[in-house]
């Protein structure tokens, strides 16, 4: 039995990768599912053994995503606990380079590219449990003095999120294959951190 679940795992593996090549070839959105089983030789209805339908391979791959990025976040949780600013900006510059190395998720993650794709709730959980660590850092930030209390506010988070999106954005529509650290979007991206910082800069540092 263990074998048949490592084999079955495996396969379910193989078929995200075969995805993931044909989106980044076709468009996130042009995903088929007969191109699947051509390129792992298989039949059309064998895909149907480990997924429902080609809605339920985006789901698996939003999932995979999120988990990811959300695993990015979560290593920098000692230097927040230690410096919440630098580590917020840390936290950003690792999640931006998984970005660049895996744009075809991060559309997927980021955008809306398919038609009448929503992520289901399990899909969705560490995209939630992500925006809470984003949080979570930037009230450490206004604990710590650093930030006034507006940036750990709805509307704080929202627009910390807005500023990083807007730069993924930016990238992903206008060099998606720009190698990590650079292009001409990504590039500002510590820029347009430090305009919040600066924006919800306690009272007193205001200049």
């Amino acid at each position: 039995m263990d074998r048949r679940v490592r084999r079955r795992s495996e396969t379910v593996q193989e078929i995200l990768d075969v995805a993931l090549e044909v989106m980044a070839e076709d468009g996130v959105a042009a995903l088929s599912l007969s191109e699947v089983a051509r390129r792992m030789g298989l039949r059309p209805p064998s895909l149907y053994q480990y997924f429902a339908s080609r809605m339920a391979i985006y789901d698996a791959l939003f999932e995979w995503g999120a988990r990811q990025e959300l695993e990015i976040a979560q290593r920098h949780g000692d230097r927040i606990a230690s410096d919440p600013v630098a580590g917020i900006a840390a936290g950003q510059d690792a999640v931006l380079s998984w970005v660049q190395a895996n744009p075809v998720l991060a559309q997927l993650l980021h955008w809306r590219p398919v038609p009448g794709y929503q992520p289901s709730a399990r899909a969705f959980e560490p995209a939630v449990r992500q925006l809470e660590l984003v949080r979570a850092a930037l009230q450490a930030a206004v604990d710590a003095g650093q930030l006034a209390p507006g940036a750990a506010s709805d509307d704080g988070v929202a627009l910390c999120t807005v500023l990083v999106s807007g730069v993924i954005s930016q990238q992903l529509s206008n060099e998606p294959s720009a190698p990590a650290g650079q292009g001409r979007f990504i590039r500002l991206a510590p820029t347009a951190l430090d305009m919040f910082f600066r924006y919800y800069a306690p009272k007193e540092d205001r200049s």
